[in-house]
């Protein structure tokens, strides 16, 4: 009997699960994944997805876990070629973050719900923390420049990100009007450029 053909790579039903899962989220929205369902999609039984994701809210830890390793590598290829300055390198990694919330709008809020979720899991965690401690070490970089105004890191980085969050998911979720998402986010960058610099520069 002839079977119909897998739709994924054999030895890769987990990639192929998630990519499909992704696709579904951004369709369709959290809802309506379902492992049953993905199996279908993919031509496998119904029993197959479990060897890898032994429920639906794994299946979701994993998507969150794909898109902050996905975020991270976009705003470190940011700082590529962004030179020393810390104005640059501002400049780069805010448009990494909006462009990554521009693309993956539901991805985006799928990993901020399950990030503060108490059982997350270690390795979403470090994700989380890998990505954040980019803008860190930019505000860190920055202070020893002699660019950013002194100040934990906290206290310096926490603004720069709330700001820049903000004006992300404005943007990705169609609340800006036409005339400021043209030019909102030069704006934006001259705003938190002002908020970091040292007393007296700003």
């Amino acid at each position: 009997m002839q079977t119909s053909p897998r739709r994924y790579h054999h030895g890769d039903l987990r990639a192929a699960l998630l990519a499909r899962a992704e696709e579904t989220l951004r369709e369709k929205g959290t809802a309506a994944l379902s492992l049953r369902e993905l199996a279908r999609d993919l031509g496998v039984s119904h029993a197959a997805p479990s060897r890898h994701f032994k429920d639906k809210q794994a299946l979701l830890d994993a998507l969150a876990l794909v898109g902050y390793e996905r975020l991270t590598r976009v705003m470190a290829e940011s700082q590529a070629d962004a030179g020393e300055a810390f104005r640059k390198r501002l400049e780069a990694m805010v448009h990494a973050y909006v462009g990554f919330c521009l693309d993956n709008a539901v991805l985006l809020d799928l990993m901020y719900s399950i990030k503060h979720d108490p059982e997350a899991s270690e390795a979403l965690q470090e994700a989380t923390r890998q990505w954040s401690e980019l803008i860190e070490v930019l505000v860190s970089d920055g202070q020893r420049s002699g660019e950013v105004r002194e100040g934990s890191i906290e206290r310096v980085g926490v603004p720069v990100f709330a700001t820049l969050h903000g004006y992300a998911d404005l943007a990705a979720t169609g609340m800006l009007p036409p005339e400021i998402a043209e030019h909102g986010l030069d704006e934006v960058i001259a705003f938190m450029l002002r908020g970091c610099a040292p007393d007296g520069r700003a």
